[in-house]
């Protein structure tokens, strides 16, 4: 690879992480949900509804997927048999709380897919104040996806916390 010149701080930084692939993959993938997430509420403002659902679904769904796959072991391995020890410092305590946070946040997305989505849920566990329920795990989300970047930041970017 060639060398950096500061062309780019932000791919500098990026690379010169302790982060492994995984993890870089991770984030990046979050992020562009997170865009997507964005995107796909102006579709809904425009009124092109089926095009939202879809974009919206997806990104729920895969980001089952990633917190399935690579989130949870990780917690597991790293995190959980630290807690309640740990907690008190900034490695674990950020990762216990964008797990948790993250995981109610999912939940929600997941419920919102399958009462507008789908008509798996019965007539009175589906949700009747769409926009409010959309808006409020959009907020979440993006709460969560700050919190995953400050645990990347807390655990791959070590000597940014040197004293």
């Amino acid at each position: 690879m060639g060398s950096l010149r500061g062309d780019s701080l932000l791919i500098k930084a990026f690379l010169e992480t302790a982060a492994p692939r995984g993890a870089n993959l991770v984030l990046v993938l979050e992020i562009a949900m997170g865009i997507g997430l964005l995107l796909g509420t102006r579709l809904a403002r425009k009124g092109r509804f089926r095009q939202h659902a879809w974009c919206q679904s997806i990104i729920v769904l895969l980001n089952f997927a990633v917190i399935a796959v690579m989130m949870i072991p990780s917690f597991r391995v790293h995190v959980f048999p630290r807690i309640p020890a740990k907690l008190g410092k900034a490695y674990y305590a950020l990762a216990t709380a964008h797990a948790a946070l993250g995981g109610a946040t999912e939940i929600a997305g997941l419920y919102i897919l399958l009462s507008a989505g789908a008509s798996v849920l019965p007539e009175k566990l589906r949700i009747t104040k769409y926009k409010l329920w959309m808006r409020t795990v959009l907020v979440l989300w993006w709460v969560v996806l700050i919190l995953g970047m400050a645990t990347y930041t807390r655990w791959y970017v070590p000597h940014l916390f040197r004293k």
